[in-house]
């Protein structure tokens, strides 16, 4: 690969990370900052009711630790696989949305950033820019390795 080639997917990745990592916080901070918002999306979307609103924010404290493993680029096979994971399940829970398109436009921006997480993950050996991951892990991304 061209200098010029990994330059541009190097920063192409952070911005990736970036612009994922702050739509999840915003769902994290939602939870720790309206915990009755999150009870009604644990009962409606996950079917789970009666997730006690003090429950909710301790869910939103360690998703806001995942995402910010995942924005630092820490340990990033496991922070860009939990928030790959958490995104996912959440946009296939949310399957009854799709059935009425014009009534839940918003939902289909979901299928695009599940994509970029999916890419990001498939990549993240070549996010190198502003990441945490340590030597280590830079090593094994020059040798090719997982």
């Amino acid at each position: 690969m061209t200098i010029d080639l990994k330059q541009r997917l190097s920063i192409s990745l952070l911005l990736l990370r970036l612009s994922l990592g702050l739509a999840m916080m915003v769902w994290a901070f939602d939870k720790i900052l309206n915990p009755s918002h999150g009870a009604a999306v644990f009962e409606g979307f996950y079917g789970f009711s009666g997730v006690g609103e003090s429950v909710i924010p301790m869910i939103g404290i360690a998703q806001g630790l995942i995402v910010l493993a995942f924005l630092l680029g820490l340990a990033r096979t496991w922070s860009y696989g939990a928030v790959l994971l958490m995104h996912a399940v959440t946009t296939l829970v949310s399957w009854s949305a799709y059935l009425q398109p014009l009534k839940n436009i918003l939902f289909f921006a979901a299928w695009p950033m599940l994509a970029g997480l999916i890419a990001l993950f498939l990549l993240r050996h070549e996010d190198r820019i502003a990441t945490l991951g340590g030597r280590k892990s830079r090593a094994k991304a020059a040798e090719g390795g997982s």
